[in-house]
């Protein structure tokens, strides 16, 4: 099935708000609840911060220019909106955000709706521990698939510096990986 594009999408939403919004609901409402479930790891959590978000769509709609992708966008939104999330629970617990989102990855185990075997698991909480940059860009680019233009211009950094960071945050997962199976022997 063809992605309908922004244009469509805009065009709509200026002739008939509820039928463009719905097909934006449509076209990134599911992404965008997988985007936000990686940083939360929460099914309930995940679809609390998508219903934010869309509710932030909505009602910037109109201070949308068009600078940038609509999907892009949204992507910001969202992002922002589980980081603040997980920054809220850092705050109120007085800890780093790397410890709590290693704190929520430990939870997976037992969420009946993800569907990872054990690598997945240890994977994932190899990444919550990594620096909060890192994990932003090392889940977009590896889980996502996102390009690097994409992820650079959804998180407001240079390519050359996502770059960096990505390379950064996949040799301190090897060296976990590595440590973590040299303890298990």
């Amino acid at each position: 099935m063809a992605k309908t594009s922004d244009k469509d999408i805009l065009k709509l939403i200026k002739t008939d708000e509820n039928a463009g919004f719905r097909l934006l609901l449509k076209e990134f409402q599911q992404p965008v609840y997988f985007h936000i479930r990686q940083m939360v790891y929460n099914h309930d959590d995940a679809n609390d911060i998508t219903q934010n978000v869309f509710l932030k769509v909505y009602r910037n709609l109109s201070s949308f220019k068009g600078e940038s992708k609509l999907f892009t966008w949204i992507y910001r939104i969202a992002t922002n909106e589980a980081l603040n999330f997980i920054q809220q629970k850092s705050r109120k617990n007085n800890v780093s955000f790397e410890d709590v989102s290693y704190e929520l990855s430990k939870n997976l185990e037992a969420d009946i709706y993800f569907d990872g075997d054990e690598a997945a698991i240890r994977l994932e909480q190899a990444v919550s521990q990594l620096p909060e940059k890192q994990q932003l860009i090392f889940r977009m680019k590896y889980f996502e698939e996102l390009k690097y233009d994409e992820i650079a211009e959804i998180l407001d950094i240079s390519v050359g510096g996502l770059k960096s960071n990505y390379h950064h945050a996949v040799k301190k997962l090897e060296n976990f990986l590595k440590d973590e199976n040299l303890e298990k022997d």
